[in-house]
């Protein structure tokens, strides 16, 4: 099976590698490659940085010592914007890296060497732990959702959202930058049991959804569609 580049996969766990040993990162490639993993590989600061920009990611590996700079100042930039879970590798066994890298944000540290098949079995865990911990509250520009309280606010302004846009909201913001299928959409959100839904069901609630979020419904911003396959939430 090949590997699939992060560009080109929907709805796949995308893994952003940032190793400057090309050796080591094609190993954690091969090492991680499944039919639900897709991956980018930086060799540097800068080059990470041009892929957490212009791309979303479910997990990073992130190695500390780079030939730019210092991972540490990546982790520190990461968390400023982005919850994604990411494990730290480095050379560095000394305690005070390890404290550091965890009082930055890193959700998992490894040292070198370490075995490939410890590795993916802690992606394993944190991809797991990020699927059943949706943010308690979301920011996205202008937005602040908080699914629990059932909370949604525009601009600091309160909207008041359906049970059923509440569900495809959800969904979208949990996936954004990836597109959903109409189909997989509409069974995650109808789950009580009917056997028939309308398709126009769908449309429907995507237009009330555009309608109380969208400055201008018309020409959406946020949840656009992808003609043939569904929707998405566009901005990351």
């Amino acid at each position: 099976m090949g590997i699939k580049d992060a560009e080109d996969v929907g709805n796949l766990n995308k893994i952003l590698i940032i190793e400057d040993d090309a050796a080591l990162s094609n190993g954690i490639v091969y090492a991680l490659k499944d039919d639900n993993f897709a991956f980018k590989q930086a060799f540097d600061l800068a080059t990470a940085k041009e892929h957490i920009t212009s791309n979303s990611f479910d997990l990073i590996i992130l190695d500390i010592n780079l030939p730019d700079g210092n991972g540490f100042e990546l982790l520190t930039d990461i968390r400023k914007t982005l919850d994604v879970p990411v494990i730290v590798l480095t050379a560095n066994d000394m305690e005070t890296d390890i404290v550091t890298g965890f009082e930055l944000g890193a959700d998992d540290y490894i040292t070198k060497p370490f075995s490939l098949m410890v590795l993916r079995a802690r992606v394993g865990v944190q991809l797991r732990k990020a699927k059943k911990q949706l943010p308690k509250t979301i920011l996205i520009d202008k937005f602040s959702f908080s699914f629990d309280k059932m909370e949604f606010l525009k601009n600091g302004k309160p909207i008041e959202l359906s049970k059923t846009e509440q569900k495809l909201l959800r969904i979208l913001v949990e996936n954004r930058g990836k597109t959903v299928p109409r189909s997989e959409l509409v069974d995650k959100i109808w789950t009580d049991g009917a056997e028939y839904v309308d398709e126009n069901a769908l449309s429907v609630t995507v237009k009330r959804l555009r309608d109380k979020l969208e400055d201008s419904p018309s020409d959406p911003q946020y949840i656009k569609t992808v003609y043939g396959i569904g929707y998405t939430w566009a901005v990351k």
